[in-house]
């Protein structure tokens, strides 16, 4: 009992002492950056001892392409013209072209092979492997030095790394709880909102170094400011924690029950988070009303808002539902970018739950990611909110190195809508008429 007992007291005190306090104050003691480099380093020779082993196997070279087909790039007029090279009719003649439904063909196959929604919700491909099991399922013996390496990596990762993220974690997220109820008893005053601040960047920071994780922080002069709204791209719940590591912001979202109910409830007494009941989410009027009276008053944190509504694989970025670009506030677009060598952020709901998620964050090798504050975007004139949106997504998209994509993220639960067949059948039909 008293050497346990001395196990644990030594265990808290390098904690406490080692990390807690440090992440306090903001301030990094270094370890994390020699970890990543020794990391790095570790997964350089790994690549090169694969790649030596797969030259004498004559196997599958290390870099694979991302795409499995070739598309061409052509618009729809182009390629129908190509296949009509053979017959001397025209587009806009008014006549149809038996050939023409080879197009429609060739792109419905292209759809079903690799279509560009689909393929946005599974994990992002690596060009080598980094050691985790989990992201080599044909993993087999390569030599004895890398399964070596490979086993030593997995007891650091299970028996150190997990309990350590798992003790900061929880003191994160106790230190969140207990401290938002305290100063939520507090009377509204510049104190009470100094306090609630410096509670919510601590818990986060703890958090962050419960993931190992190591950001890097762009343009800081653009910072999103109070009175404004911060829109992301979006891979991961864990997006919150990094952001939120570098300054305070209010949350928007559903009420949840069980424990995310019970840090909801903390969270809103200390700060003017704005959540909604179920039944208020689908009230456009009503979100888009508090959402408006949240950012008229100047002295509230920047709303905090993923406007793509679920979670992509980090190497793209969905469209950007309307709602939070129709209240004319300023937006300050963020890009967020996470390093896939040392560990998978993507969160794919439909087949892990959080609990599940949570455990393959803590028992990656890190969270390495960069974070870009653009300059601040506001609506022009003449400009409708669509049209801002994209206008904000595609500067994030360009800032991030994401591919910049029109299709809804909705489309991971639901049915392709009927104006999206309607319109190639409208273009077509533009075509051979003769009409713009």
């Amino acid at each position: 009992r008293g050497f346990a007992g001395a196990v644990v007291y030594v265990w808290l005190s390098v904690v406490l002492g080692l990390i807690v306090l440090p992440a306090m104050f903001g301030v990094s003691l270094g370890f994390t950056d020699l970890y990543v480099k020794a990391l790095v380093k570790t997964l350089e020779w790994a690549t090169l001892r694969i790649q030596r082993g797969q030259k004498e196997e004559d196997a599958v070279p290390a870099h694979l392409p991302n795409g499995i087909i070739e598309k061409d790039d052509g618009s729809m007029e182009e390629e129908i013209g190509e296949l009509r090279r053979s017959h001397p009719k025209s587009l806009a003649g008014g006549d149809f072209t038996l050939c023409d439904a080879f197009y429609f063909c060739k792109k419905g196959i292209e759809s079903i092979v690799e279509d560009q929604v689909t393929q946005r919700f599974t994990s992002e491909e690596l060009a080598s492997w980094n050691l985790l099991t989990r992201t080599n399922n044909n993993f087999h013996y390569i030599s004895v030095r890398v399964t070596i390496i490979w086993g030593l990596g997995v007891f650091i990762r299970y028996c150190i790394l997990l309990p350590l993220r798992v003790t900061l974690a929880v003191l994160g997220l106790s230190w969140l709880v207990i401290g938002t109820t305290l100063v939520g008893l507090l009377p509204h005053s510049n104190v009470k909102t100094w306090i609630s601040d410096l509670i919510h960047v601590t818990c986060y920071r703890i958090c962050a170094r419960a993931l190992s994780a190591r950001i890097r922080y762009h343009n800081k002069e653009n910072h999103p400011k109070k009175g404004g709204i911060c829109v992301a791209n979006h891979t991961s719940p864990i997006d919150i924690v990094i952001l939120a590591n570098d300054g305070c912001y209010a949350m928007v979202g559903q009420i949840h029950g069980g424990l995310m109910g019970v840090i909801q409830r903390s969270m809103v007494r200390s700060c003017p988070h704005v959540w909604f009941e179920r039944s208020e989410m689908k009230d456009r009027h009503a979100v888009a009303k508090r959402l408006k009276d949240h950012v008229a008053d100047k002295t509230k944190q920047p709303i905090l808002i993923f406007p793509e509504g679920t979670c992509i694989n980090n190497t793209s970025v969905m469209m950007f539902k309307k709602g939070s670009f129709d209240i004319g506030a300023t937006i300050y677009p963020v890009a967020i970018k996470y390093d896939p060598q040392f560990g998978d952020a993507f969160w794919n709901s439909g087949k892990y739950n959080m609990v599940s998620y949570l455990l393959r964050m803590m028992t990656s090798w890190a969270i390495v990611c960069n974070v870009w504050y653009l300059p601040p975007m506001s609506l022009q004139d003449g400009e409708d909110a669509v049209h801002f949106a994209n206008r904000v997504k595609s500067a994030i998209a360009r800032q991030g190195g994401l591919v910049d994509l029109f299709w809804d993220g909705g489309l991971k639960r639901e049915k392709v809508k009927e104006s999206y067949k309607e319109e190639q059948q409208k273009m077509y039909s533009s075509m051979i008429v003769g009409q713009d």
